[in-house]
């Protein structure tokens, strides 16, 4: 599928990492070692409490967008220790990562409070990250497919055409985050053309091929140029090497050699 109808994205994650005070210095590196031509859109999905410094950080940087890593589905009211997408909103952020596979194992969120809080957070302006992938233990039994289609399906359930462009899908194989082990550039390509051929069946080849769809298990400097070859993985969700400047700004740098 051709890729000139939609665009590359690197989003970094920085998982619970950073503070308010390295968030300057950090930005002030990136800056120097980004690539002078723009190839793709980046942000960097920072915790909470590290948004108001990154935002500060980028005001006059542009190139980097400021994201967060989660959302809560309802707008106000008792949910306490929540962020509503209005708080999101106001302080900047444009991107926002929902089901990622730690908080839909160490937080128990299911499916159906994965597309609550993209349908949310699309409704609310930003544009969602959501994260699908097997375990190594489906792969090993050949279910991982299966699963993917399942999670594809559930999370864009209820989105209209124009809502799902607002949509970003991150494969992210879970024996592969933060482990060091990277699917092939074949695995990950097998997969992310499976999730696009689901978003054909349930919005329409049109909206499928302007979707992006994001690897997301230890792309780093070394590999992402193969990994981004691919014809159906437009970008990265980057987890270690988005907390280094140089790292993060060379697989910026990668997406000029698709």
């Amino acid at each position: 599928m051709n890729k000139k109808y939609r665009k590359a994205i690197i989003a970094g994650n920085w998982k619970m990492n950073m503070t308010a005070s390295a968030v300057r210095p950090f930005i002030d590196e990136l800056r120097a070692a980004m690539p002078k031509l723009k190839t793709c859109d980046a942000a960097i999905c920072a915790p909470f409490p590290l948004i108001p410094a990154l935002g500060k950080a980028l005001r006059d940087f542009s190139r980097v967008a400021v994201g967060a890593q989660d959302v809560c589905e309802f707008p106000s009211g008792a949910h306490t220790g929540e962020v509503s997408c209005d708080m999101l909103t106001d302080l900047g952020v444009k991107y926002v990562i929902v089901g990622h596979s730690e908080r839909r194992e160490y937080q128990h969120e299911d499916d159906f409070k994965v597309n609550a809080k993209l349908r949310a957070a699309i409704a609310a302006g930003m544009t969602g990250i959501v994260c699908v992938g097997e375990s190594l233990e489906q792969r090993n039994r050949g279910l991982t497919l299966e699963h993917i289609d399942y999670q594809v399906s559930s999370a864009v359930y209820g989105l209209t055409e124009e809502q799902a462009r607002r949509c970003v899908v991150a494969y992210e194989p879970l024996w592969a985050i933060g482990t060091g082990v990277v699917a092939t550039a074949e695995q990950a390509q097998e997969v992310c053309a499976e999730i696009r051929a689901v978003l054909k069946r349930r919005l329409g080849a049109r909206t499928a091929r302007a979707m992006s769809i994001l690897y997301g298990g230890s792309m780093n400097a070394k590999n992402a140029a193969e990994l981004l070859a691919m014809p159906d993985i437009d970008g990265g969700l980057i987890g270690g090497a988005s907390l280094k400047p140089a790292d993060f700004a060379a697989i910026i740098a990668a997406t000029a050699q698709e």
